[in-house]
């Protein structure tokens, strides 16, 4: 008699890895593997890895619908990304899109069947009071109405306190770099606007190095790998897409990391990509670190229901998404602020 199979994180990021050699027969798998990509937001990745491969017949609906939602998403980032170049139409400078929006407005396998939220764009810090007002002017409101908060975000944060449209209820996020003023590393976000490709849209993109390296500030500077699954995947493809266009790639994204004090952020991104994807990254990255184990158990901290689990893992690394962000001093202040407010603070 042969133990049923569990499913497990590790089993979904073997699919994704190579589908036509891990695909589960058993419905009770399946079902979830689907809970595990749903809590992931890896759903339409996943749908999409697979629609070249035979799953069983009561899995088939699912990942169709799958596709048909991450399309809706795809269409609606678009459309949102069009409405933010309207708004900003008389703005002289460049509007760059972020995240998954820039995925699929350049086209990127990184954006096939990625689950999309809000809006990222990113201006130079110095134009954000003129870039507010025109968004304002267009429907957007404030989200944060707490003084603490709306003063956190302008003067510490990496970006603009999050604003809502007051008709179409999508949010927008306004940058002016890519980590908050008061985290250790300091990117250069100069360079990146002076390096940024233009779009036909009109709209830009980051670099190649920059947009790689933005993911990796994002999945391993400035959080608790919250998501960190999708965001791995996300540096999975952009690692192997743009190494693949440019065999210079990975002595250019050295140099473009050390020069956004990210050099730790994208190696260790690198490397686990390269451990649960795949990724090929040449034998200088392949090399663990002390804390790999611990950045593993948290990228896989799901249940067979999709349930979150190792919640001693789960909050160490919340509260070093805290320490990420703001000294010592700082961070007492800032979360004794919160607890009196009831709040978690600014994320």
């Amino acid at each position: 008699m042969t133990r049923r199979s569990v499913p497990s994180a590790q089993m979904l990021v073997d699919l994704l890895r190579d589908p036509s050699n891990h695909v589960p027969t058993d419905g009770a798998v399946w079902a979830g593997l689907i809970s595990i990509a749903r809590a992931e937001a890896l759903i339409g990745t996943l749908a999409h890895r697979l629609i070249n491969v035979d799953v069983p017949g009561q899995v088939k609906p699912v990942l169709e619908d799958a596709i048909v939602s991450a399309k809706l998403a795809r269409r609606q980032a678009l459309w949102e990304a069009g409405c933010a170049r309207r708004a900003l139409a008389n703005y002289d400078g460049k509007v760059i899109l972020m995240k998954g929006t820039a995925y699929v407005a350049a086209g990127l396998e990184a954006g096939s069947g990625r689950s999309i939220g809000d809006l990222d764009i990113m201006v130079a810090r110095n134009d954000l009071g003129e870039v507010e007002e025109m968004l304002l002017d267009a429907g957007w409101e404030w989200v944060k109405p707490d003084p603490y908060d709306d003063q956190y975000y302008r003067e510490y944060m990496h970006e603009l306190p999050p604003l809502i449209h007051r008709e179409r209820d999508r949010m927008i996020d306004v940058h002016h770099t890519t980590l908050p003023l008061t985290a250790g590393p300091t990117p250069d976000a100069q360079a990146m606007l002076d390096d940024a490709v233009q779009l036909d849209s009109g709209l830009y993109i980051m670099s190649p190095e920059d947009m790689i390296c933005h993911c990796a500030a994002h999945l391993m500077a400035d959080g608790d790998l919250a998501g960190g699954l999708r965001n791995l995947w996300d540096m999975h493809c952009l690692l192997s897409h743009f190494t693949s266009e440019d065999p210079g790639m990975w002595e250019k994204l050295e140099k473009r990391a050390e020069q956004h004090q990210l050099t730790q952020a994208v190696r260790r991104s690198a490397w686990h990509a390269h451990d649960l994807y795949g990724t090929k990254v040449p034998s200088l990255w392949q090399r663990s670190e002390f804390w790999s184990g611990a950045f593993k158990k948290r990228l896989l901290a799901r249940d067979e229901y999709g349930g979150e689990i190792r919640k001693m893992t789960r909050q160490a690394f919340y509260v070093r998404s805290h320490w990420l962000r703001m000294p010592p001093v700082m961070l007492t202040k800032h979360l004794w602020t919160k607890w009196r407010k009831g709040g978690a603070g600014p994320r």
